[in-house]
């Protein structure tokens, strides 16, 4: 089993993308946020289910893609992953 950690920029989109949401509604954005949580979950069994991002060459930086988001992470050993940044579609990485 992976052990999965977040970084702190990670952690703030999380935070940031439940505030937005919840502006709406506060349902829909724990909703929402439980999705996103049960998807990194995934990777605790299956790390290299994300895809590579098709904008870098790396084949440690992978990605899982949730509605409109894209979960960025780091494969970095075989028993830990980063997650690195969780990012709106529309926007550019970088």
């Amino acid at each position: 089993m992976v052990e999965i950690i977040w970084t702190r920029a990670a952690l703030k989109d999380f935070r940031n993308i439940f505030l937005y949401i919840s502006s709406d509604s506060v349902f829909y954005a724990t909703r929402f946020s439980a999705q996103l949580l049960n998807r990194v979950e995934i990777l605790k069994d299956f790390p290299l289910s994300g895809r590579m991002v098709p904008e870098k060459a790396n084949k440690t930086i992978r990605e899982l893609v949730v509605g409109n988001y894209r979960i960025f992470y780091f494969i970095k050993s075989d028993n830990r992953i980063n997650i690195l940044r969780i990012h709106h579609s529309s926007k550019n990485i970088i």
